[in-house]
């Protein structure tokens, strides 16, 4: 098993679409049911097989608590609702009064779904089916490779009705897909960790759960585990700051793109939600439309090298009117053990490598102009 796998796995968790959370879903199911040690598993030359029921399985599972809950849950982009959101729904709400989720999946398991109900359960394990293999199975690796289907690939059976309908009728008759085998082996090894159930934060807040003898609860532990010291308010003091240091200089040009600017936006460099940064030469102007575009990728350093005469001019700017802040927040963030002397060359040489090192090893999207 290469390398290029695990880049792989993790450029497809960052870059590829995320208008919904179907990615998640199957990356998670698929992960899952590895993790099962599933013995309807196969082993077919270079490709490992398994049924699309198993899929269908875990993401009633995972979508069934998502739909039930009084808090809403957003699931995708926009007003616009699952594609299986009508018939889950409805399925919900036929178990209402017969005892729930868990009655729901007892009846999966065991007895089978109940006469009455199993026309509307059947389109819906056939709307999660056809959403499955013709919308994240088919893009997922489009961030590595423009073609369909490039790691996921399937085979649909007709569907026809049966007499029961249990999870056995669903790994029996609703097809199979595949995977790469080092994919698999990927999944196999690192799987718990990259879906979380192993992560050191997953086992941080358990610990603190069981330690408090289960007075607390895990997402209560995780959001303060995962709590920043930087604040929105300190984002807005940060940036606050920037424009009254800007205003003495008259013209502002956008960073990337060089051109006189009014109205602008205080951009991160490298955007927040990636890397925890509020410091002052992490934060340049930019044209609200350009900043917009360039939302949550990370710039190239290609263009780091081609607007660093601005950038330098900025980061000048932010040196002469504040000095200490400025030194002692390039140097921890950029510099290292390099003399403060050499900030310039350095600095933008540490940017350029922070800016690769996130493109090409953690996997977030790059962005060009």
């Amino acid at each position: 098993m290469n390398n290029e796998v695990f880049y792989n796995i993790s450029k497809i968790i960052e870059r590829d679409s995320k208008t919904t959370t179907y990615k998640y879903a199957l990356l998670r199911g698929v992960i899952d049911i590895i993790q099962d040690n599933s013995p309807y598993i196969s082993f077919v030359e270079n490709r490992v097989q398994i049924p699309i029921g198993l899929l269908i399985e875990k993401w009633l599972l995972y979508y069934y608590p998502i739909l039930q809950s009084r808090t809403k849950i957003p699931q995708i982009n926009g007003e616009t609702n699952l594609a299986f959101s009508k018939q889950l729904s409805k399925l919900i709400a036929d178990y209402e009064s017969h005892g729930g989720f868990s009655a729901f999946y007892n009846d999966l398991k065991n007895r089978g779904i109940p006469k009455d109900l199993q026309s509307d359960f059947f389109k819906l394990a056939k709307k999660l089916r056809d959403t499955i293999t013709k919308m994240p199975m088919k893009y997922i690796g489009r961030s590595i490779s423009n073609d369909f289907y490039s790691i996921f690939n399937y085979e649909n059976q007709t569907l026809r009705r049966f007499s029961n309908i249990d999870i056995e009728s669903l790994i029996k008759y609703f097809g199979i897909f595949s995977i790469p085998f080092e994919y698999y082996e990927a999944f196999k090894i690192l799987g718990s960790f990259i879906s979380g159930k192993d992560s050191i934060l997953f086992k941080w807040a358990e610990f603190s759960v069981n330690a408090a003898r289960n007075s607390l609860s895990v997402d209560k532990v995780l959001n303060e585990v995962l709590r920043s010291p930087i604040t929105e308010r300190n984002i807005a003091e940060s940036k606050k700051l920037y424009k009254e240091i800007l205003k003495k200089k008259g013209k502002i040009f956008c960073v990337w793109t060089g051109k006189s600017i009014s109205n602008y936006d205080i951009d991160h460099i490298i955007p927040f939600s990636v890397w925890k940064n509020n410091d002052l030469w992490n934060l340049l102007p930019s044209d609200s439309r350009i900043n917009n575009q360039k939302r949550n990728k990370i710039p190239s350093p290609e263009i780091i090298e081609r607007q660093k005469d601005l950038i330098l001019n900025y980061w000048e700017i932010i040196y002469e009117t504040q000095t200490n802040r400025f030194q002692k927040e390039i140097q921890v963030a950029l510099l290292g053990h390099y003399s403060f002397e050499s900030w310039k060359k350095i600095g933008i040489l540490q940017l350029k490598n922070s800016c690769s090192y996130l493109i090409e090893n953690r996997g977030f999207e790059e962005w060009k102009i």
